[in-house]
């Protein structure tokens, strides 16, 4: 499929209810990272598009927070079924875009209208509460309302669930939304705002804007008529949004960088482990913020758990996502490929051994091979830093102690991963990493039931669950008195 040829193309921004230019006419190509063939333009906006967006969203906030809560759902509820009778044009659309297995994207399709379907019902069990005075003449009340306009700066690794994530909870409360989305993958949150058009949104409600991350990330960050901002991407251009947003005191939330732990006890199940492992750590070619960075095997099973691991890895097909044999797609781009080489060459260095993989593909251009580093000692990058690309470094431990503290020393808190079928070591590990979330004898724990965020440097508040809603809401106390007059 040629994504222009889709119904859902549009090469253009969404604001207002209208689809734009940016005001100088400037465009940015976006190319396929499998072939790096320019697929398409958008437009090269800036700050004065940006307030645009953001006064459009703020004139649209009375009519969409006055809404009832069953209407704000079945809204998203049309959205949701719209994501869903389009499954495989928008899965064709990210692969082309960014790369992933056709299989993946498909996967991330479902994944992201989840949330819309999980908030679509959310926006009718937001309670207040009613709380009993000290004296009798008076009620204490509790308001939940919407924070107001909300802006959502998303990455290129997920263009879909991302925005899903983080705008569904805050349409279903009555906030609306102006979203940047990544400038590699732009066409997956433009086919969103189709779909949204579809479904019945107010003009304004739902903005997209493309082009210059710098003056559309100021301007979202500084304008006092945003009062909450979303994040995914590295913990440094969080820290800087963070400053920035400081001046407003705006809400934010933050997804930030990790560095997940991935351990492998004794008593597990190896091949469940193997698995996870694969699932883990090689999804989306290894692009992804809780994808497993260290992988520590204790001593008895080490030489098991990496024999099977290096197997499994050898029969992974690498090539164009739009190929359903293939499990395993290109980097984003070369900057990302050149991180990757570094950190293998680096670690290989310092006494690393190459179990499987180690430098580019065959096929050239922006492919890596599956690899799988051994014997990676502590002093090496790949240890301390995210690699975000498809390398497995694997660590041997002897007890219990000694890999929590391996794995906590890490200025990020994201995901963390271990296999045990010891009930007590379940608990007694769960409880004392440092993470935001942890996985037992999974590798995959994202789902729209479920809190996703991090502790750390790994960022704030939680998307997705009951929880997830709380961040796009102001609760409002009311007293109430002379009720025995």
């Amino acid at each position: 499929m040629k994504i222009t040829e889709s119904k859902l193309y549009r090469d253009k921004c969404y604001i207002n209810g209208e689809w734009i230019e940016a005001d100088s006419r400037e465009t940015i190509s976006v190319n396929n990272p499998a072939n790096l063939e320019e697929i398409g333009t958008v437009p090269k906006c800036e700050t004065a598009e940006t307030k645009r967006a953001i006064e459009a969203a703020n004139e649209a906030w009375p009519e969409w927070r006055a809404k009832s809560a069953r209407q704000r759902s079945d809204i998203l509820r049309k959205w949701f079924n719209l994501m869903i009778d389009n499954k495989e044009e928008l899965a064709q659309i990210m692969t082309i875009e960014q790369g992933k297995p056709i299989n993946e994207s498909r996967g991330e399709i479902g994944y992201g209208a989840s949330f819309v379907e999980w908030f679509s019902e959310e926006a009718k069990r937001i309670y207040g509460d009613t709380i009993p005075d000290p004296l009798t003449d008076r009620r204490i009340i509790v308001l939940k309302q919407p924070v107001g306009v909300v802006a959502s700066i998303t990455p290129w690794n997920f263009p879909n669930a991302m925005i899903t994530r983080k705008c569904a909870p805050a349409l279903a409360v009555g906030c609306p939304v102006v979203i940047k989305p990544a400038s590699q993958t732009p066409f997956s949150a433009l086919a969103l705002a189709v779909l949204a058009e579809k479904a019945g949104f107010p003009k304004g409600t739902l903005n997209v804007i493309t082009g210059k991350a710098s003056a559309i990330g100021d301007e979202l960050a500084s304008n006092p008529i945003v009062r909450k901002l979303s994040f995914t991407g590295s913990t440094e251009i969080g820290k800087i949004l963070l400053q920035k947003c400081a001046g407003t005191v705006k809400k934010v939330s933050m997804e930030l960088g990790g560095h997940a732990p991935f351990i492998v006890f004794d008593d597990a199940n190896i091949d469940d482990a193997v698995t996870g492992a694969m699932q883990s750590k090689f999804r989306n070619t290894g692009q992804t913020c809780v994808c497993a960075n260290r992988i520590y095997v204790q001593e008895k099973v080490h030489e098991e758990f990496c024999k099977k691991f290096v197997d499994a890895v050898s029969k992974m097909k690498v090539g164009d996502g739009l190929n359903e044999e293939n499990s395993s797609g290109p980097m984003i781009d070369e900057h990302s490929l050149s991180k990757v080489e570094e950190h293998v060459e680096d670690a290989v260095a310092l006494g690393a051994k190459v179990a499987i993989g180690g430098s580019k593909h065959s096929l050239g251009l922006n492919f890596y091979q599956p690899t799988i580093l051994t014997e990676v000692t502590p002093q090496a990058k790949i240890t301390t830093e995210e690699t975000f690309g498809p390398v497995a470094p694997v660590y041997k431990f002897k007890d219990e102690k000694e890999v929590i503290d391996l794995a906590n020393n890490s200025p990020y808190g994201l995901a963390s991963y271990f296999y045990s079928r010891d009930i007590g070591r379940i608990w007694r590990v769960s409880e004392a990493l440092e993470y935001g979330m942890v996985g037992v004898n999974t590798g995959l724990t994202s789902k729209a039931e479920a809190p996703f965020g991090g502790i750390k440097e790994s960022g704030l508040g939680r998307e997705g669950s009951k929880y997830g809603i709380d961040d796009f809401i102001e609760i409002k106390y009311v007293n109430m008195c002379g009720l025995d007059k």
